[in-house]
Order: C-alpha cells, then sequence, then structure tokens
C-alpha cells in the first residue's frame, strides 16, 4: 500500500525537473553589480555607473538615520531606528579619548554606511581651460568662469552678487558665502573684469534690468529672469558635449588653489583659507600636493632623461688609463 503511494508521487516530485537541461544549468549566473563606463578621453574622470555613488549613499545614510533618531526622541517615530549606528560605536561616547593637538575622527560610523574612497581635488589645465573659453558663445558664459578661476568662489556663491558688488575700479566682487551666509569681497583678475563689462555693455543695450540691488547675472532671453545654478550649469554641460569633455563647475573652483599655492610660494596657506572660505585649515592643505596631471608630466621628463643618460656616450677616461683594461673591468658601464 505504501509502496503504491510512493510510485503515485514520484511522477509529481521529478514534474519540475523535466524542463532542466544541461544547457541551462552552464549558463552563468547575471550579477547585479555593474561597473561604471570608461574614463573620458579628455578629463580622465569614470563615467558614472548605473548604481549611486559611494558618496551619494554615504549622504542618504546619514539623511535617513538623523530623520529617525529625530523622531524617536520625539517620541512619534519607531522604537528601532531602521539605520543603527555600527555596534561597536554605541556603548561609549564618540572621541572619548581625543587628544587636543589631533583633529577629530569620524568614530560615529552608520552599520550600513558604504565606504567613501579618498580623491585629491581635479584642477583643469591651462591648455584645456583655452579651449573651454574659445567653445564659449556670449560674453556672459565667458565672464563667469573667468570669476570662479580667478576667485575661487562656490558656483552658487557667485551667483548671489548684486550689480552693486563688482566695482571695476577695485577689482572686488561680494558674494554670499554658503555656510555662514555672510557677505565676504573676493580679489579677482583683471580679464574676469574685462569680460564682465562687455557682458554688462550687452545687457543694457538689450533692456535687461539694471540697478544696483539688482541681481548681477541675468538670463539671455527675455522674459529676464536672474541666473540660476541649474542654468549655469545647462550652459557648462553644452560646451562639454561640445568638446567632448566632462568637466563640472567644482572643477574651476579646484584650479585656483593649486595655481596659489603650487605656482607661488609666496602665497601663504591662511590666504587661500580665506580666499575658499573653508572653516579648517585641513581642508585647505589638500590642495597642497601636486595634482595629477604635474605628477605625470614630473614622471615623463625622468623617463626621459633616464633615456638620455642611457644613449649618452661614455666620459673619455682620465689620462694614464688604458681603455682596453678599464672595458675588462668594468664594462661598457665606465
Amino acid at each position: 500500500m505504501d509502496a503504491d503511494r510512493e510510485q503515485a508521487a514520484a511522477p509529481a516530485l521529478e514534474a519540475p525537473r523535466r524542463g532542466y537541461s544541461e544547457k541551462a544549468a552552464l549558463k552563468p549566473r547575471t550579477t547585479r553589480k555593474k561597473i561604471p563606463g570608461p574614463p573620458n578621453a579628455i578629463t580622465g574622470k569614470v563615467s558614472p555607473g548605473p548604481q549611486y555613488a559611494a558618496r551619494t549613499r554615504a549622504h542618504c545614510e546619514t539623511v535617513l538615520r538623523t530623520f529617525y533618531d529625530f523622531h524617536q526622541d520625539d517620541g512619534t517615530g519607531p522604537i528601532i531606528n531602521p539605520f543603527p549606528l555600527d555596534r561597536s560605536r554605541r556603548s561609549s561616547r564618540a572621541n572619548a579619548h581625543h587628544k587636543p593637538d589631533q583633529p577629530f575622527k569620524p568614530e560615529r560610523a552608520g552599520r550600513y554606511r558604504p565606504t567613501i574612497p579618498k580623491r585629491a581635488p581635479r584642477s583643469i589645465p591651462d591648455e584645456m581651460l583655452n579651449a573651454l573659453f574659445a567653445a564659449l558663445r556670449h560674453n556672459r558664459d565667458r565672464a563667469l568662469p573667468a570669476f570662479w578661476v580667478s576667485n575661487a568662489a562656490r558656483a552658487e556663491e557667485l551667483l548671489t552678487s548684486r550689480q552693486r558688488d563688482a566695482p571695476p575700479g577695485q577689482q572686488l566682487i561680494g558674494v554670499i558665502r554658503k555656510g555662514t551666509r555672510a557677505h565676504q569681497q573676493l580679489p579677482c583678475s583683471t580679464d574676469a573684469f574685462v569680460w564682465l563689462r562687455l557682458y554688462q555693455e550687452e545687457a543694457r543695450r538689450d533692456g535687461v534690468p539694471h540697478g544696483k540691488n539688482l541681481p548681477l547675472w541675468w538670463t539671455l532671453w527675455r522674459p529676464w529672469r536672474p541666473l540660476n545654478y541649474d542654468a549655469a550649469r545647462a550652459v557648462f554641460n553644452r560646451t562639454n558635449d561640445l568638446l567632448g569633455s566632462s568637466w563640472t563647475l567644482h572643477d574651476l573652483r579646484h584650479t585656483p588653489p593649486y595655481r596659489l599655492l603650487a605656482r607661488d610660494p609666496n602665497m601663504p596657506l591662511t590666504d587661500v583659507q580665506w580666499v575658499l572660505g573653508h572653516a579648517h585649515l585641513t581642508t585647505t592643505q589638500l590642495y597642497l600636493p601636486a595634482s595629477q596631471d604635474e605628477v605625470i608630466e614630473r614622471v615623463r621628463a625622468h623617463h626621459a632623461r633616464r633615456t638620455e643618460q642611457r644613449d649618452r656616450p661614455p666620459a673619455p677616461p682620465a689620462p694614464g688609463y688604458n681603455p682596453d683594461s678599464l672595458k675588462t673591468l668594468f664594462g661598457n658601464s665606465w
């Protein structure tokens, strides 16, 4: 009786396995992890991949953990934070054994926080910057990068300037700092004010609103609107598409610190900190090492010198030495 039941159940158990084949078994399993695209031929930057970057995931993890901590303390949220801190960091106070002469360490790391790779700030070389200026079509679009490169202001900070904040005689432009929201005047180059004057003459002729308390930067077409960050980035992206590059507006901010620190040894580090608006001097020290392009050029020059020394004929021996004897002892290295 039990044997009959086993024979009847055997075909039913083997039915799902009838579609099995050797070809299906050898089919590799597709992975969900996708690598980013190839690096750009001009800038060397890796194109963004289909997944979010590590910095974006870390920022989202911080926002969510803080959001749930707020509601948990207020009594309006869950009992347990779904984005908790690391178990090894929850038992003690953060920076409990901190030394006064050492910087603070991020000891409040989240359990699901990804590891953020450290990367050096990237500046735009002079030849690439010249090509970028040549691809711009309007004087306003040329004036904006000229100011960004000369005063190291953030992209959104320069767009907060008013028409009264750009006196050409003093070569200063006033901006609203991002963190402190304080008004600060930054020194700029003469070329930047030349492009600004050309843009202002065109804007006045076209009928752009004029007034000392009005914004300095406006759109090029009617209806006139103050230029915002998204519009400035769109202009920069169109230029990148024309050149085939992948520069960003923040790369323009990274360019002046390398020029001030690497190419001008008389520029104090504290002055560069003031221009950049950094709260901590350790942030400004990130620009002290040479840029990637400068290191590559130095290594290439090193290889060129080695090749020149290798191909150079050996110096003749001093008087009194037999060349055949020296060749026997040292070979061709003498």
